[in-house]
């Protein structure tokens, strides 16, 4: 019994093996569970560092699959040493973009490191048609497009239309009683040149009077701060309000409206070295402008934010504003949430005064071939088909506004009605400069813009903020003539509280009252 045993456990142990033997010889079946690395050689990589684009971009790589473009796949990654890491994976081949989003500062840098490749205008989709001149000259460097404009932000004026449409309807309403019976300008079949030219005033109650209230409402935004100072004063403010305007005084992003027009910072497209100037007559003008508005809405720098500014906005605290385009789907989404409940509008900043122009601060999201792929073709068409092709829609599903601004219809709706005040300011503004040696600039005119409207003294001030860039940029240390205001002009005391209130009066009447 014992031999049977032993004879059928070493049979057993020879079929294992002989088992074995056979598994051993036979290939592993395949296992579809296992994550398989994407095939690069037929897609286009494309990597973005915004989050918000994620469901965007996935849908349309998908989109553009579907109607016969490549395979595209779409990468979220850190902003952190971007550009270093495009070169990196360029050069290691490691899943290197061959098309990625890139804010124009940058674009020097991607541009000298290879990274950036001139753009192929055979399509000629980058003109003036589509692209205001602010969007070309933000991808231009050393005179070639370098990449596409894709989206923008800048700052517009933001207002509390329910309080400017209060304040007209009332003054309308008055001024409409107070005229003798007969004088109205729709009797034009008798009465002087004088009384015909007088303007007409709808009944109250019909569309034809909300449509001259509207127009008053788009008349009265102050296009000057002399002419929003007079408004102040001449405003019978409700209850809620606690100041006429405000906007984050720290941040150089929402300040720099104030000199933009008089400073230059590597030339119209932010890439000549030799064109800088912080320092002149107009730049000290235009500050000492900024410095006395301290005197009037005198808040101190430190207290206020960007997001202290939207929550007053939002309680009825404050009837302007300074604001990014962000401001238009806070409001709205504020408003469904029942926290806001007020109508808001938004127009362009206001021109520091009567002969001195604002303008703002730019910054301009590209779409940027990386000049290492081997898909420049491929990459090229996607790129157009997201900056061109798709610009319509890009706000309504992203909330980034296009930079292709002549392909949005502005009259649909109050959105895009809204919209348009940023597309008007964007084509006007200053692209953010793309030189690296000045790339510490904005901190140093950040601590100018603080220390100007604590009271420095502003040529002096100016004059440091001019010699710490020389120095920077050429490495030897520079002292520069003091500027004075000549006397004549030391004499006019900017923004004249007592000539403003004068002023509001005379054309309104006392202050506060209802006409």
């Amino acid at each position: 019994m014992k031999e049977n045993k032993r004879l059928i456990a070493v049979i057993l142990c020879a079929v294992m093996v002989i088992w074995a033997l056979i598994i051993g010889l036979r290939p592993l079946p395949e296992n579809n569970s296992i994550t398989v690395a994407p095939d690069y050689n037929d897609s286009l990589v494309v990597w973005y560092t915004d989050e918000s684009m994620t469901d965007y971009l996935n849908a349309m790589a998908v989109e553009y699959h579907e109607n016969g473009g490549i395979r595209v796949l779409p990468r979220l990654k850190g902003s952190s040493e971007y550009i270093e890491s495009v070169y990196r994976a360029s050069i290691d081949d490691d899943g290197a973009p061959d098309v990625y989003i890139l804010s124009n500062d940058a674009l020097e840098k991607a541009y000298l490191s290879g990274c950036a490749r001139v753009v192929d205008e055979g399509e000629e989709v980058l003109n003036t048609l589509s692209f205001p001149s602010t969007a070309l000259n933000a991808v231009t460097y050393k005179g070639h497009k370098v990449g596409y404009p894709y989206y923008f932000e800048t700052c517009a004026l933001l207002y509390n239309k329910t309080y400017l449409r209060e304040m007209i309807t009332n003054k309308v309403i008055a001024e409409n009683a107070a005229e003798p019976e007969g004088d109205n300008a729709f009797a034009e079949e008798e009465g002087s040149e004088e009384e015909l030219q007088t303007e007409a005033v709808p009944a109250e109650g019909t569309p034809e009077f909300a449509e001259y209230i509207e127009n008053k409402i788009s008349e009265s935004i102050p296009t000057t701060f002399d002419e929003l100072l007079a408004f102040a004063d001449s405003y019978d403010a409700p209850e809620k309000v606690e100041g006429m305007f405000k906007w984050d005084v720290r941040d150089v992003f929402f300040n720099y409206f104030f000199i933009g027009n008089y400073i230059n910072i590597g030339g119209e497209c932010g890439d000549d070295i030799g064109s800088i100037d912080v320092y002149n007559m107009d730049a000290i003008k235009a500050m000492n402008l900024f410095q006395s508005l301290n005197g009037f809405f005198a808040f101190e720098s430190s207290d206020v934010t960007y997001d202290l500014v939207v929550d007053e906005f939002e309680e009825g605290k404050l009837v302007f504003a300074t604001a990014t385009s962000d401001i238009i789907k806070r409001l709205d989404d504020a408003r469904e949430a029942g926290e806001f409940e007020y109508e808001y509008g938004l127009a362009m900043l206001p021109d520091i005064s009567e002969g001195m122009d604002s303008r703002s601060l730019s910054v301009t999201e590209a779409i940027v071939v990386n000049g290492y792929t081997d898909k420049a073709a491929e990459a090229e068409a996607f790129a157009r088909f997201l900056s061109v092709t798709h610009a319509s829609d890009l706000y309504d599903r992203t909330g980034k506004i296009p930079a292709a601004t002549g392909f949005i219809d502005y009259s649909t709706d109050e959105t895009h009605a809204s919209l348009k005040a940023f597309a008007d300011e964007y084509s006007y503004s200053v692209p953010m400069p793309k030189l690296m040696t000045t790339s510490n600039y904005w901190l140093l005119l950040e601590d100018a813009f603080a220390g100007i409207w604590s009271g420095s003294d502003v040529s002096g001030t100016l004059k440091d903020l001019a010699e710490q860039l020389q120095l920077q940029i050429t490495g030897e240390e520079v002292t520069l003539y003091y500027i004075s205001i000549p006397r004549e002009e030391e004499d006019i005391e900017y923004l004249d509280e007592d000539a403003l209130s004068k002023e509001a009066k005379d054309e309104n009447g006392s202050p506060g009252q209802d006409r």
